[in-house]
């Protein structure tokens, strides 16, 4: 049986200022810019007001008021000259963990290769093929097919691993590897041949397993050396890189990566003080003939006259949200990271760690007025630059945990203090996670087993059994 009745249902919706603000308040610094410029080139109503010696040209944009119009009530009136934040035509930028291409920096030193041209191309392919860490992952056999059907390259196994050879001869060390034993061998084979050496190299050819189980004992029985042998060609092992291109930046599509900071706080006589690193957004004016559209259009009757004058009211709608979005994130960020620089106002001081309190989204929404949603995007992706070094937004928020006094000490403490236990500890007779929750214990820490274990995995710490050494 169908029945029918009304029903009244609140809902609720974004009006175009409010999405164009949450869209903008997602991005970092460089890609705010970059969507100002596209802005700029997709809303022909806007001019970048560049001052000159031509502004006085008859032809050239001049500063307009919609305001000077006789309008109707479908046009509004307002301003559109907008005066931002600064006269900086371009931003000067403190950039960083700017590094060269991992390809590109292989690629450079292959052009050094006395190669033919086929062979080049044989070895730029394995290079494109590299996972970021500098391992080949690949089979030499599925590089051949590839070779042939996306490249054109008619080749064999034989070439490819030749071609290998040489790209595994490249800097960093390591680098083409298949393996990690591969790519501890390729590292070591260019020390000098010392005895330590020597047993290392030994140790990772014939003993690979048993050292990477931790059975030293065994490798000492098998190869006839002493514990102090053992030792000294582990201490050359360990300090072999066992991720190659990790060396080099290699993000954004071999394109160096810049993390330009949002925000800058710096200490002065004892005082914090915020600063955001002025960027390049263009005082915007009215082309010309735009206004002459509108002013034509005032008290016309023409149909085209009136569909171009709506074109433009259009825009110039868009270019309003937009300029008034850009204003509402700068000042939604600068609150947001003042919040936060208040809540955590011990830590900034001094950048120590176990002054850094247990904070979580909510806790900077109640301080704001903003909602949790608004803070997740204001920290996203978002770098503020310190006397003590460059920090993701995000590193300063952390679950809370009571010590045995009942106070909340933050989930990144806590991961200090697991990880100085671990550094403190008999490597011959490690702790387990029952051990250092009794250790943690004793630093005054209330910690589950679980937890410790949980905490463990996250700062890559190995299991007891593998933190053994002699």
């Amino acid at each position: 049986m169908l029945k029918q009745g009304l029903e009244l249902k609140q809902t609720q919706k974004l009006s175009p200022l409010q999405i164009q603000t949450i869209k903008l308040i997602e991005l970092p610094t460089q890609e705010l810019e970059q969507r100002i410029r596209k802005e700029l080139e997709e809303n022909p109503v806007l001019d970048e007001n560049v001052a000159s010696d031509r502004e006085d040209e008859e032809e050239g944009p001049r500063e307009v008021s919609l305001s000077d119009y006789k309008e109707d009530d479908s046009i509004p009136s307002y301003k559109l000259r907008i005066n931002n934040y600064g006269k900086d035509e371009r931003p000067q930028y403190n950039t960083f963990s700017v590094k060269e291409s991992f390809t590109q920096s292989l690629m450079d030193q292959l052009g050094f290769r006395n190669l033919s041209e086929h062979q080049h191309a044989v070895a730029a392919f394995i290079i494109g093929s590299l996972d970021d860490d500098g391992y080949l992952r690949r089979s030499i056999e599925s590089l051949v097919d590839d070779l042939a059907f996306r490249a054109g390259i008619e080749t064999d196994e034989h070439e490819v691993l030749e071609m290998l050879k040489i790209i595994q001869e490249f800097d960093p060390a390591g680098v083409g590897a298949r393996d990690l034993r591969e790519c501890l061998l390729l590292q070591i084979r260019n020390m000098k041949q010392t005895p330590e050496v020597i047993n290392a190299t030994r140790i990772l050819t014939d003993y690979f397993n048993e050292f990477t189980n931790k059975h030293f004992q065994k490798i000492i029985s098998r190869m006839g050396i002493s514990e102090a042998d053992m030792k000294a060609a582990m201490a050359k092992i360990l300090k072999l890189n066992p991720a190659p291109g990790g060396q080099i930046d290699d993000s954004y599509n071999d394109q160096a990566q810049q993390i330009v900071p949002d925000f800058i706080l710096t200490l002065e006589n004892g005082e914090l003080k915020l600063t955001m690193p002025r960027f390049s957004i263009p005082e915007l004016r009215v082309n010309r003939k735009y206004a002459d559209i509108l002013m034509e259009a005032a008290n016309s009757s023409e149909r085209e006259k009136k569909e171009a004058a709506t074109f433009v009211k259009k825009k110039l709608d868009s270019a309003k949200w937009f300029v008034e979005a850009i204003k509402q994130r700068h000042n939604t960020l600068e609150s947001t990271m003042k919040a936060i620089i208040d809540y955590q106002h011990d830590y900034f001081i001094d950048g120590d760690e176990s002054h850094l309190k247990p904070m979580v989204l909510k806790d900077i929404a109640e301080k704001t007025g903003f909602d949790i949603s608004t803070i997740s995007r204001v920290v996203n992706s978002k770098y503020i630059e310190t006397h003590f070094g460059v920090y993701s937004l995000k590193y300063f928020f952390s679950e809370g945990l009571e010590n045995q006094d009942g106070e909340e000490v933050s989930t990144r403490e806590l991961k200090k203090a697991l990880q100085e236990c671990v550094d403190n500890e008999d490597k011959r007779h490690p702790l387990t996670d029952d051990q250092l929750v009794s250790v943690m214990s004793g630093k005054g820490y209330k910690v589950a087993r679980r937890t410790i274990a949980k905490y463990r995995d996250q700062l890559n710490i190995p299991k007891a059994r593998l933190r053994k050494e002699l």
